[in-house]
Formats: structure tokens, C-alpha cells, sequence
């Protein structure tokens, strides 16, 4: 059986407030091909449900599905996403 790897994961509440959903509609990191069209689908999802689900939990659930689906990328395509993801937290507030 797998380890959930947000296991151990301490929540909290994120405070989403308008600089936050603007930092995150601009945000665009300049990825390319499954890893680009992951992180959209992502930010995306965040866009729509953060404001009805504003803790870090949450956003680390949606973060998780998409490092998920790039698993099968190159070390480099990985490593690109997994920088722009550490800039997405930020930009929430859930790093």
C-alpha cells in the first residue's frame, strides 16, 4: 500500500482575498506540453474552488493530482513544473 504523501499534512486556513485570485489568473509560468497543459488544468481548478474551499489542504489535494499526472515527464519537465508549483503556493499562501 502507497503512503499518502500528504499524510502528516498540518492545515490551515488560507486567506483568499482579490490580490490572491489576480496573482493566480496571471500567473502563467511558461511551461510546455503535458506539464503546461497540467498546470492550466490546475490553476484552472484552483480559480473555481479555492474561494468555496480556502484552506491548505485543499489546495495541497489539487497540487498532488497534478504532480501526479506529470509522473511520466522527463526529470527536467518535472523539475520546471514542481518550481512553478512552489511559485503557485506562494502566490495562495500555502507554502
Amino acid at each position: 500500500m502507497a503512503r499518502d504523501p500528504l499524510h502528516g499534512v498540518v492545515d490551515a486556513p488560507l486567506f483568499i482575498v482579490p490580490r490572491v485570485m489576480e496573482g493566480l489568473r496571471a500567473y502563467r509560468p511558461g511551461l510546455e506540453g503535458l506539464a503546461a497543459a497540467e498546470f492550466e488544468r490546475l490553476r484552472r481548478r484552483l480559480l473555481e474552488g479555492i474561494e468555496g474551499h480556502p484552506t491548505r489542504f485543499w489546495v495541497l489535494k489539487q497540487v498532488q493530482k497534478s504532480r501526479d499526472a506529470v509522473e511520466g515527464e522527463d526529470i527536467s519537465a518535472r523539475k520546471q513544473f514542481n518550481a512553478a508549483l512552489e511559485a503557485l503556493l506562494a502566490i495562495v499562501g500555502a507554502s
